[in-house]
């Protein structure tokens, strides 16, 4: 009996009688043999129907077959140098499950806003599968790291009663007789988490109402963030360029076929290798001004600011100790310079951008409650995250990497819609 087996483990029976399930993605014939393309949900593989090998009415149903039907097939596995993936299958039977009538996406050329209509159907195809097969290994390279790093995931609520970073990008919904929102952020959730456990990181959707359509953004988006007690912002960046650069090699480790799928230039990935160039935000300000940028002391980085900076260098570079005016309220001041915070963005290689943003958090009460009263923060929402500077206030810092951006600079992707399975734009709700 024929054992079942995956497309992406098929080396491990060559030379064996195996049956596959899964869906045809391509046909071709020429008489007397039928090339089927097969994928399974973990790779594709070509499958030789030859007339005469197979009973004529299993050729027939190959035949029949017509773009994304199901079906079961069973066959030898062959290596072959000249086949992707260096396997190809000779088919002994074919039993279709389905035959699909009409699939709307076919090999021609098709607009963005049709793909994105059929979105539910374009993750079948190769390039998606390679690129969400990608940002699984992110995600999963990312959790072991911390894991293996005595880290502990505690989660944080998506629905919040107040704001973590700004009022002006949150979703507000009704929560039975209360307002609440949907989260930006599980940073404050975290600062507790690590007074009880050390080292924490949550992980999970947040959302930003930003009425941005560039294509670095999206509405809703996947965010893991890591808290420390006991660390300081030089530290803090050092766990960062240790766990970027650990995703990058187990994303150039496991996921080389699908790299190549999608025609990344791996020699750009293979030198992410800590440590990462540090570049104060003075200095940029500098190097912005004589690349010609009108900028001043105090404004924020735009799209083309980041590209501009990140260009000079090979590898994620950070940028920091921000203006304190343009940070969130609970960054730790720098000493003997007040107007600036410390904090770190890094930025993506490439003209990628912003793919971390962490900080030293402010520990001190006293400090805490002026930075609250600064930001008109209310002690009914707040007076929860102020007692976790009254009951063992220690120093402590943290970061959010943002799994989209990420994945968009490892497979260097156009737009940050094609890194989700289902993205969230400003325009774009379905499906």
């Amino acid at each position: 009996m024929a054992a079942l087996a995956l497309i992406s483990k098929i080396g491990e029976h060559d030379g064996k009688e195996v049956e596959l399930r899964g869906w045809l993605y391509n046909k071709r014939s020429s008489g007397r043999i039928h090339f089927l393309e097969l994928r399974d949900g973990t790779g594709f593989i070509q499958c030789v129907v030859v007339k005469g090998e197979v009973s004529d009415e299993d050729f027939e149903a190959a035949g029949r077959l017509t773009q994304e039907s199901s079906l079961r097939l069973t066959g030898t596995v062959r290596a072959d140098a000249r086949a992707k993936g260096g396997y190809e299958i000779t088919v002994k039977s074919v039993r279709p499950f389905q035959i699909a009538q009409d699939y709307p996406i076919t090999p021609k050329e098709h607009g963005v806003d049709f793909l994105m209509d059929n979105r539910h159907l374009w993750i079948r195809h190769k390039r998606q599968h390679a690129i969400l097969s990608i940002r699984h290994e992110v995600i999963a390279a990312a959790q072991q790291y911390l894991n293996d790093n005595g880290f502990l995931r505690v989660d944080s609520p998506i629905l919040t009663p107040a704001a973590c970073e700004g009022t002006t990008t949150l979703f507000e919904t009704e929560y039975f007789e209360e307002k609440a929102y949907l989260s930006q952020s599980g940073q404050l959730y975290n600062e507790a988490d690590a007074m009880a456990f050390g080292k924490v990181y949550c992980f999970g959707p947040t959302f930003r109402a930003e009425k941005s359509k560039t294509r670095r953004h999206l509405i809703e988006f996947w965010m893991l963030e890591p808290e420390m007690a006991w660390c300081d912002q030089e530290e803090n960046q050092r766990v960062q360029e240790e766990l970027v650069s650990y995703i990058v090699a187990k994303v150039l480790e496991k996921r080389k076929a699908e790299l190549a799928v999608i025609e990344r230039d791996i020699t750009k990935l293979e030198d992410i290798k800590p440590p990462f160039p540090r570049l104060s935000y003075d200095d940029a300000i500098d190097i912005l001004k004589e690349a010609g940028r009108e900028i001043s002391w105090g404004d924020d980085f735009g799209a083309p600011d980041e590209t501009l900076i990140s260009e000079r260098f090979t590898r994620p570079v950070f940028v920091t100790n921000y203006p304190t005016s343009m940070k969130a309220f609970y960054m730790q001041p720098e000493p003997g310079r007040p107007e600036v915070v410390k904090c770190a963005d890094l930025l993506a290689p490439e003209g990628y951008g912003e793919i971390i943003g962490g900080s030293e958090r402010i520990w001190d009460p006293k400090l805490m409650e002026e930075r609250m009263k600064q930001h008109s923060l209310s002690e009914e929402a707040y007076g929860w995250y102020m007692q976790l500077r009254k009951f063992g206030t220690v120093p402590h810092s943290g970061f959010g990497i943002g799994i989209e951006r990420t994945v968009a600079w490892i497979t260097g992707s156009e737009h940050i819609r094609e890194m989700i399975p289902f993205p969230r734009l400003l325009y774009r709700l379905r499906p």
